[in-house]
């Protein structure tokens, strides 16, 4: 039996012999990607979905007709009498960046404070797809895997990074979809990690289908989908967007 020291040895020797630019990989390069020009901008081979100017990017979850949320002064406001809205062109695989804001004059506690929500994959004209929450947390006890970063009735956050309302705050998702196969039985779930304001709060959560509000989640079969925003109807004051963009990425192997 080869003993661990002589075992060292045996790799130190083979180590010694080579050289070091058998280790080096130089092709395939990494594509080269400009960031973000300044606060408020996208990185250069990102979708931009939302900059300040208009809703070009997005239709009304429920028929498809323009979304007739509020544009003004470069932010997006939320009119929850027009339903949710949701992005016109369908993704699969990608990074995803948004902000939000509750307002400063919140009122109300627990879920009913500010509530909405970013579907990452949009299933259905309701509710239907994966949820990650959007909620005023700062100070307001709510269902830990209902608060603001958690996978709606699945995954809790790994931390509680949300700032006082009337501040803005950041999303920055990577969203794995789940992959089907012909028979339309699932092959790989659906993985989400989520940073919000800059903490980790979902590190490569696996999903056990998609969001429901009473019951246990499940799959059904679908392709790539829209990203949704949700139009919750609580009574609080509803909440805003800006800067919103997407980077599609490859699908994994």
């Amino acid at each position: 039996m080869l003993t661990l020291a002589a075992g060292l040895c045996a790799a130190s020797s083979v180590a010694a012999q080579t050289k070091p630019e058998e280790t080096e990989v130089w092709k395939p390069t990494a594509p080269i990607v400009a960031p973000a020009a300044g606060e408020g901008g996208a990185p250069s081979d990102a979708i931009v979905l939302f900059d300040g100017h208009d809703l070009a990017q997005w239709v009304s979850t429920q028929d498809k007709s323009p979304a007739a949320w509020t544009v003004r002064n470069g932010v997006l406001t939320v009119d929850k009498t027009k339903g949710n809205i949701e992005t016109k062109q369908n993704f699969r695989d990608y990074q995803l960046h948004l902000e939000w804001r509750i307002p400063a004059d919140i009122a109300g506690s627990g879920q009913a404070r500010g509530n909405s929500g970013v579907f990452l994959a949009s299933t259905g004209p309701r509710d239907q797809g994966y949820e990650v929450q959007i909620l005023d947390s700062y100070e307001n006890a709510t269902y830990v895997n209902g608060q603001a970063g958690s996978v709606y009735k699945q995954h809790p956050p790994l931390a509680n990074a949300s700032r006082k309302p009337g501040e803005w705050q950041s999303y920055d998702i990577v969203w794995r979809a789940p992959v089907f196969g012909a028979d339309g039985a699932l092959k790989s779930p659906a993985v989400v990690t989520v940073i919000h304001n800059g903490l980790l709060v979902q590190d490569h959560a696996v999903l056990a289908g998609e969001t429901v509000y009473i019951g246990k989640p499940v799959y059904k079969a679908h392709g790539p989908a829209p990203i949704k925003l949700q139009a919750h109807g609580d009574p609080s004051a509803p909440i805003s967007f800006r800067n919103i963009w997407v980077r599609e990425l490859a699908p994994r192997p």
